[in-house]
């Protein structure tokens, strides 16, 4: 069994070296040999935009197909099987079964129960395994497996080994992530640890994001976060221009949750509504919490009876390492605004820190204001893929 590892980084050449050579090669190599073809994915739906749309768009739909029903792809000839890894879940769909060919995508972001049964599964003479992923912490289990005494060849690059990218592309892409931890993981290829202020670009100078002049908005969303015992219910407004250029906080508030009634929460949500309405305009979306289900049919009822216009629905919640990740790429380009309306969400992007005992989250313990985080991450993670162009 052999090993692949390339440590890529944001713009190194992953996409056109794998869809043109290596996927094809490795699969086509083994064409009619005992054992599965199977391509790992985050999700499902990161294999189809990561790796199949461009090797379709490269070899062509006869011979790069679509995922079916029973997720597999038919690739060059051969079938493949193509599964998300995020979830402890997927690990039944490995179970019993040999591979002969793994390509795994963004495998530091995998369940580590998936990762440890797909060992056991790549057991044929012939069988091969490449991954690919951007560095993480130096405790991370995909890099003490790198570090260990397996069988693995990796290779490791930054962003200035490919040489067909611009000089003002390169330049943008160190702006992106300058002054957080993605700087050193993402531009320069270390496996570096999370510590000390998230935002400190936004932290070193607040007002320099600060501004009261909004350009014209193609829409207005509002997160809404549910407080408990030790928590605040909060609420973000953010406003997108078109093609999602830009984001602009518009407005925040934080409100003590101790003692609070499901219509007292209705009216909280509804008021913020029309405050915001009465500024700017409009309000197109309400996102609340996914975890209050309750809660959020509440507020479903009370803003649709006042606000008929308002869609109002669950938010979608990625791994906040994701939602962190693009919040520092708008700040670092200077696509993201706050405007005086946001006091609330401004303390809370200064202050907020790594938890130091938990790698690449926020630390929760009540000294940061991570309500109104979360409420402003649920008035956009709906629109994430949005930003990123």
């Amino acid at each position: 069994m052999e090993w692949k590892n390339r440590c890529y980084l944001t713009q190194c050449g992953k996409t056109f070296i794998d869809i043109s050579y290596v996927v094809p090669e490795r699969i086509i190599s083994r064409k009619g040999q005992p054992g599965l073809n199977l391509i790992l994915g985050v999700t499902k739906e990161t294999i189809e935009r990561n790796v199949l749309e461009p090797m379709r768009d490269f070899w062509g739909s006869s011979l790069v197909g679509e995922i079916n029903s029973r997720n597999i792809a038919r690739l060059f000839g051969e079938k493949v099987y193509c599964l998300g890894a995020e979830k402890i879940t997927q690990v039944s769909k490995l179970r019993g079964a040999k591979f002969k060919y793994v390509y795994c995508d963004e495998i530091v972001d995998y369940n580590k129960e998936v990762f440890e049964l797909l060992k056991s599964r790549l057991s044929l003479d012939y069988s091969v395994c490449d991954f690919t992923g951007n560095p993480s912490y130096p405790d991370h289990y995909i890099k003490k497996f790198i570090d260990s005494d397996v069988d693995v060849y990796c290779q490791s690059w930054t962003i200035f080994d490919n040489p067909f990218l611009s000089p003002r592309i390169v330049d943008e892409l160190k702006r992106e992530y300058q002054g957080s931890v993605y700087y050193d993981r993402y531009i320069l290829g270390k496996w570096q640890r999370a510590e000390g202020i998230i935002y400190k670009s936004f932290a070193d100078n607040p007002d320099l994001f600060t501004t009261d002049k909004i350009p014209q908005l193609s829409d207005i969303t509002v997160g809404i976060d549910f407080g408990g015992t030790k928590s605040s219910h909060a609420f973000v407004a953010s406003g997108h221009t078109a093609g999602y250029k830009e984001m602009y906080a518009l407005m925040s508030e934080r409100h003590n949750a101790e003692n609070t009634t499901p219509s007292q929460i209705d009216k909280m949500s509804c008021d913020f509504v029309e405050k915001v309405i009465k500024k700017y305009g409009f309000v197109s979306h309400v996102f609340w919490d996914c975890e209050a289900s309750v809660l959020g049919r509440g507020i479903t009822k009370a803003i649709n009876k006042q606000f008929p216009s308002v869609s109002v629905r669950p938010c979608i919640k990625p791994l906040i390492k994701d939602r962190i990740d693009l919040e520092c790429r708008l700040i670092g380009l200077n696509r993201f605004f706050i405007t005086n309306d946001c006091q609330t969400l401004k303390e809370a992007l200064c202050n907020a820190v790594w938890n130091e005992e938990e790698e690449d989250e926020r630390l929760d313990d009540g000294t940061s204001d991570i309500d109104s985080l979360d409420s402003w991450e649920y008035s956009f993670t709906e629109r994430m893929r949005n930003y990123i162009y």
